[in-house]
Parts: C-alpha cells; structure tokens; sequence
C-alpha cells in the first residue's frame, strides 16, 4: 500500500496559479501510475490527470488541458500539479491517486486507482 499527503490547496481569484503537491510513502517501488482527480460540491469524482511513474506518458481532463500541468519527482516520491488561468468551475477537493495494478485499460475512472490521499481544497472566486 501507498500512502498520500496532499498540500498546497487554497483559495485564489480566476486567472490565477495553484499549485499541489503529493507526497507518497510506504510502498513506492510498486507504483505504477500516479494522477489527480477532484470532487466539487454536488458532483461525481472526476479524473485530473494522469502520469506514467516510469515514463514521461501523460494524460489530461479536456477541461484542464493546456492550464493543468502534472509532474512526478522519483527520488522524492512526490507528485505536483501546477493549475494556472484557474477558473471558478476548478473549485474541488483535489486528491492524489497512485495505482500499483497492471491495468488492461486507461485508468480514466476512481475505481482503477488502489491508493488515495485525504484530499485538498482549492477554491477559485470570480
């Protein structure tokens, strides 16, 4: 099992920057993918985005694609997702996800991920 700490959530205007950060620990040389989702008020968990651990292979929601950039550090174990030209449809609870299952399909749903942190909020005002 892996275990996740999420940091860096608040709240900021639209237009402006975020930036979160994961830090994985336990078993970490299991990991094989690791990613973001998040959670508004009233709604389902949707996927972020999402990031091969061995590879540069990466995936984005079409709702953040080209503000939302995810990046992983292996000698740190940690995962960040740095949100610019944030709107206020952003405003979740964003967790961190890691997954050590060989899936047979793209892990686009809450269900393929073994591993989840506490989660953190990030509020956008207009």
């Amino acid at each position: 099992q892996v275990q996740l700490v999420e940091s860096g959530g608040g709240s900021v205007q639209a237009g402006g920057s975020l930036r979160l950060s994961c830090q994985a620990s336990g078993r970490t040389s299991q990991i094989i993918a690791v990613g973001w989702f998040r959670q508004a008020p009233g709604k389902e968990r949707e996927f972020v985005a999402r990031q091969a651990w061995n590879s540069e292979r990466i995936w984005y929601a079409d709702s953040v694609q080209g503000r939302f950039a995810i990046s992983r550090d292996k000698a740190k174990n940690t995962v960040g997702l740095q949100m610019n030209s944030l709107k206020p449809e952003d405003t979740a609870v964003y967790y961190c996800v890691a997954d050590h299952t060989i899936r047979a399909v793209p892990r686009s749903t809450p269900q393929l991920w073994d591993d989840w942190g506490q989660g953190t909020q990030v509020t956008v005002s207009s």
